[in-house]
C-alpha cells in the first residue's frame, strides 16, 4: 500500500511514522508537514530527523504555517515539549526538504498514483484543503484519505467539544469533509480506547533499543502530561491508530455520516453529523483495541 502521512511531529506522530516504516505491507512514499504540535519549520525538521532515525530515503515537503482563516495558535509545548519530541533536544537532520510545497506535492502524487495512494493526515487539515483548492478532485483520486481527528460522540480533548487537529483549523476540516471520495475519520471515539502504558514502552525499548528507545523516552514525558490532566492509564495511540486503520481497516467499525465542522464560537472545532447533501464520511465508532495495541508494539519491535 502506497502511503503519504501529513504530520506535525509530535510524539504520537513519531510513533505513527515509526509504525509505517516498520510494517512491511506499507510503502511510505513521502511525508508532508504542517503546524500543530510544533511550528511548521520544527515539524519539517522533525520529519526529516525521523527519516534519519528510520533509514527512510523519501521526500519531505513542508506545508502550511498557519490556519486557513484563523490566526496562528501556539504549539502544544505542554504536551509534546518545546521541540516536539518530549525531552529529546533539537537536532538538524542530514537531509533537507524538497522545494515543492506540500499541497503541490500531494496533488502531484495523487495524480501519479491515481486510485492507489492512501493519505493519512495526522495534524490539522490545512495542507489537504489547500490541495483541494489546487485540484477539486484531489480526494477522489486517492484510494483513501484516513484522518486522525474529530469526535462524533466522545466530546473533545482541547475543550469540551473539539479534538485538537480539527480545532486548530476548523475551516480546512470543513472543506475536506465535504470534498467527496473515500474519507474516513479516526477520531476520539476510538483513539481514546487505544491505550499504552509506561511498561509497554519500557518493554519496546528492550526489544528495539535504538528507535524504540527514543520512543520510550518521548512516551514517558507524554504520559507525564496525561497524568497532569487526571488520566493515569497511559497515553492514547491517536496517530498510530489512524495509520493502522489505513492498512487494517477491519479493526474498526464505522458509521457513514455527512460531517460539518463548527468554525466559530465556543464550540469551534466540533465535528457534527449533519443532514444535508454532503457525501458521507466513514466515521470510526468502535475499535478492536487489544489487537491494535499488540500489533502496534509487535511491529515496532522489529525495528533496530
Amino acid at each position: 500500500m502506497k502511503l503519504i502521512i501529513d504530520t506535525d511531529p509530535g510524539i504520537d506522530d513519531a510513533m505513527a511514522i515509526g509504525y509505517a516504516a516498520a510494517d512491511p505491507r506499507i510503502d511510505l512514499i513521502g511525508l508532508t508537514t504542517v503546524f500543530g504540535n510544533v511550528h511548521t519549520p520544527q515539524a519539517t525538521r522533525n520529519a526529516l530527523r525521523l527519516c534519519d532515525w528510520l533509514g527512510l530515503d523519501i521526500p519531505v515537503a513542508s506545508g502550511a504555517v498557519q490556519p486557513r482563516v484563523l490566526p496562528p495558535f501556539p504549539p502544544s509545548h505542554n504536551v509534546h515539549g518545546s521541540e516536539g519530541f518530549g525531552p529529546i533536544p533539537a537536532e538538524n537532520a542530514q537531509a533537507t526538504a524538497i522545494e515543492e510545497a506540500a499541497p503541490e506535492f500531494l496533488v502531484r502524487m495523487a495524480r501519479e498514483h491515481q486510485g492507489a495512494l492512501v493519505l493519512c493526515p495526522i495534524g490539522p487539515l490545512t495542507n489537504i484543503a489547500a490541495a483541494i483548492d489546487l485540484d477539486p478532485d484531489f480526494t477522489k483520486r486517492l484510494k483513501a484519505c484516513v484522518i486522525m481527528g474529530g469526535s462524533l460522540r466522545e466530546g473533545g480533548n482541547i475543550n469540551a467539544y473539539a479534538e485538537a487537529n480539527i480545532y486548530h483549523d476548523p475551516h480546512a476540516a470543513d472543506v475536506v469533509f465535504q470534498a467527496g471520495g473515500n474519507i474516513a475519520m479516526i477520531g476520539l471515539d476510538v483513539t481514546h480506547r487505544t491505550l499504552a502504558s509506561r511498561a509497554d514502552f519500557d518493554h519496546l525499548a528492550n526489544r528495539s533499543p535504538d528507535f524504540g528507545g527514543k520512543l520510550n523516552e518521548m512516551a514517558q514525558s507524554y504520559i507525564d502530561f496525561y497524568e497532569t490532566v487526571g488520566k493515569f492509564d497511559g497515553c492514547s495511540l491517536h496517530d498510530p491508530a489512524a495509520v493502522i486503520a489505513c492498512i487494517d481497516p477491519d479493526l474498526f467499525a464505522y458509521e457513514p455520516h455527512p460531517l460539518g465542522v463548527v468554525c466559530d464560537g465556543k464550540r469551534s472545532g466540533e465535528t457534527c453529523a449533519v443532514l444535508d447533501s454532503r457525501p458521507p464520511v466513514r466515521v470510526a465508532t468502535k475499535v478492536d483495541a487489544a489487537t491494535l495495541h499488540d500489533q502496534f508494539f509487535e511491529t515496532l519491535a522489529t525495528l533496530p
